[in-house]
């Protein structure tokens, strides 16, 4: 039986997202480069495949007998069509392991072949609920980051009778230091610098909200993270999506505007979003929708509107 207070399942899901985004980061330099579109074969649904299938390895290795909902399905990497794409995410899957031996242990290793892969991928098939324990992943949040080398995230947050207990976010893009200003194209260009740039962001339910480096290894000392206190709405940073398809930017600066904000919005892909509201670097986050038959997904938003409650945003 789990314990309450989630310590195991916190660090497997930190260890879990610490290994997916080492995937991540290969596709992007191998693969992506030069890369605008999303199409079957393209790199990021590369990174997708891959980052789920050890992110969904860790989780049954630990977690038998929760369910996981996730974005990706097997079915386009099975039979002759889809061998090339196959192979692909299976070499990067079974090169991709932290450098240290207990860590890995504790995600129960590699994944142990490619057959074995595929079915670990269709494991994310859980149709949800407000009942037991289930896992949410976006392997890739950020499509358009991703492939620009800017923003993007991979996602894990753990629900508990319909409430988020756990929330990891790993950005690789985002600056280490909790005190860098946020600003339009930070951290552009996929930087590897280690100790500079990547950043897992997690909180517990109860326990607060905090901040790491991203490591090839163990995992790094955490320091815990705050909104920053704002006297003035008006002194307000906000941000909001790149893509004007996900949030409907004409309605943010309305309400900007009344609220007396002059400062432009910073626009950046993905989850890191709501890492960067957390630990104070921007103040306001803003997604409104631009139809009214939207809806969001739940992989998009449950791990960094944890992380931002338990820092005391709301």
């Amino acid at each position: 039986m789990a314990s309450t207070s989630y310590d195991h399942e916190l660090h497997v899901a930190l260890l879990a997202v610490q290994r997916a985004t080492l995937l991540t980061k290969s596709v992007f330099h191998n693969h992506a480069k030069g890369t605008l579109n999303k199409s079957d074969a393209s790199p990021v649904t590369i990174g997708d495949f891959g980052a789920q299938a050890l992110i969904i390895s860790a989780l049954q290795h630990n977690f038998p007998n929760d369910e996981i909902v996730a974005e990706e399905e097997a079915k386009d990497l099975r039979g002759d069509s889809g061998k090339g794409v196959r192979e692909t995410v299976w070499n990067l899957v079974r090169h991709t392991q932290l450098e240290d031996g207990k860590a890995e242990e504790v995600l129960g290793g590699s994944v142990k072949s490619g057959d074995a892969m595929l079915d670990i991928i269709d494991k994310g098939d859980s149709q949800g609920g407000g009942k037991g324990r289930i896992w949410a992943i976006d392997p890739i949040d950020g499509t358009k980051g991703f492939l620009r080398g800017g923003q993007y995230a991979v996602c894990l947050a753990l629900m508990v009778d319909g409430e988020v207990k756990v929330g990891v976010l790993g950005c690789p893009n985002l600056p280490v230091s909790d005190s860098e200003p946020l600003k339009e194209g930070i951290g552009k260009d996929a930087s590897d610098e280690e100790g500079k740039f990547g950043v897992l962001f997690s909180a517990v339910e109860g326990q607060g909200a905090h901040s790491r480096g991203l490591s090839k290894s163990g995992l790094q000392q955490a320091h815990e993270i705050h909104m920053k206190p704002l006297e003035n709405v008006a002194d307000a940073t906000f941000c909001e999506s790149v893509e004007a398809g996900h949030s409907s930017q004409g309605d943010a600066a309305a309400i900007a505007s009344k609220l007396g904000i002059t400062k432009s919005s910073v626009r950046m892909d993905s989850q890191a979003k709501y890492g960067s509201i957390a630990r104070g670097a921007g103040d306001l986050y803003l997604r409104l929708p631009v139809r009214k038959d939207y809806v969001e997904k739940i992989w998009d938003h449950a791990a960094g509107d944890l992380i931002v409650r338990e820092a005391g945003g709301m």
